[in-house]
């Protein structure tokens, strides 16, 4: 990668600007370009599309989506120390990076990006889930986005793919599913990354549904499942009691029997459960 975009290695990059990674920053630099480039490239075609990035670092993965095509690259980054080295790509690549210095729960990203979008980051470790969920209960449907490649824990990306019965089903299997494909793509050791990680990282990639899979208020969505898996050993009707004395027979109603745990309902069931609760 070093040959082909002309600029230095990522290893060089960190010396020059003395960038330890800072653990309060969750952060884990993935140094590898060959590694950067597989993850860009499972976002798809970039071509054409502005990419959103959450916690860019040294830059190794934004110099990937550049090379991979992207129309333009606007990463959020928290770390001021990370700026010199996201200077040195944007003067490499004319007009098609843009960074700003904040934090990617705070800052609109939407006055700075236009149609269509992808979203690629290695997110910070200490985010990545709540930024997720917030890129996917957005208050309209279709989202800004039409895809997200994302780096988690393997733990997480494995509870965003899993399936009813499993232990790592729960809400963010519920939520991730209902609106999108979601599949891993990508897996990773702890010594990809410096400083490694005690755990292994996944990429997971999310493609947007036009319209979610079943008809579902989404508040009520999330509630449902948030209080359902809450207590996930507990049979349902008591699992689910704070959401009204007639549980049991909204669990009927939606075809659901109330002896049931949550782990065991697939997705069409909380969504038949939501639209009953939401009558």
């Amino acid at each position: 990668m070093a040959a082909l975009d002309g600029l230095p290695p990522l290893r060089e990059v960190i010396a020059t600007h003395e960038l330890v990674a800072k653990k309060q920053l969750g952060q884990n630099f993935l140094l590898d370009l060959n590694l950067t480039s597989k993850i860009a490239r499972a976002a798809g075609d970039l071509t054409g599309c502005d990419v959103l990035e959450v916690g860019p670092g040294p830059g190794g993965l934004t110099r990937g989506l550049l090379a991979e095509g992207a129309r333009k690259v606007l990463a959020v980054e928290k770390d001021p120390r990370c700026i010199p080295a996201l200077e040195e790509i944007a003067a490499h690549y004319p007009g098609r990076l843009e960074f700003i210095l904040g934090d990617a729960l705070e800052v609109n990203v939407l006055e700075h990006l236009e149609a269509p979008v992808r979203i690629c980051a290695n997110l910070p470790y200490n985010v990545g889930t709540e930024l997720l969920v917030r890129w996917l209960t957005p208050k309209v449907w279709p989202a800004f986005w039409q895809s997200l490649t994302l780096m988690f824990q393997r733990e997480v990306a494995e509870r965003i793919v899993a399936k009813p019965g499993s232990n790592h089903y729960g809400r963010l299997a519920i939520l991730a599913q209902w609106r999108t494909d979601a599949r891993i793509v990508l897996s990773l050791p702890p010594e990809a990354f410096s400083p490694p990680p005690k755990v292994h990282s996944a990429v997971v990639h999310l493609t947007a549904l036009p319209e979610p899979r079943f008809p579902a208020d989404p508040k009520v969505l999330e509630r449902v499942t948030a209080v359902a898996f809450n207590q996930r050993r507990k049979m349902l009707r008591s699992a689910l009691k704070s959401l009204g004395p007639d549980i049991e027979d909204r669990l009927r109603a939606a075809g659901i029997e109330p002896t049931r745990r949550a782990e065991e309902i697939p997705l069409e069931g909380f969504c038949a459960l939501a639209r009953e609760m939401a009558k």
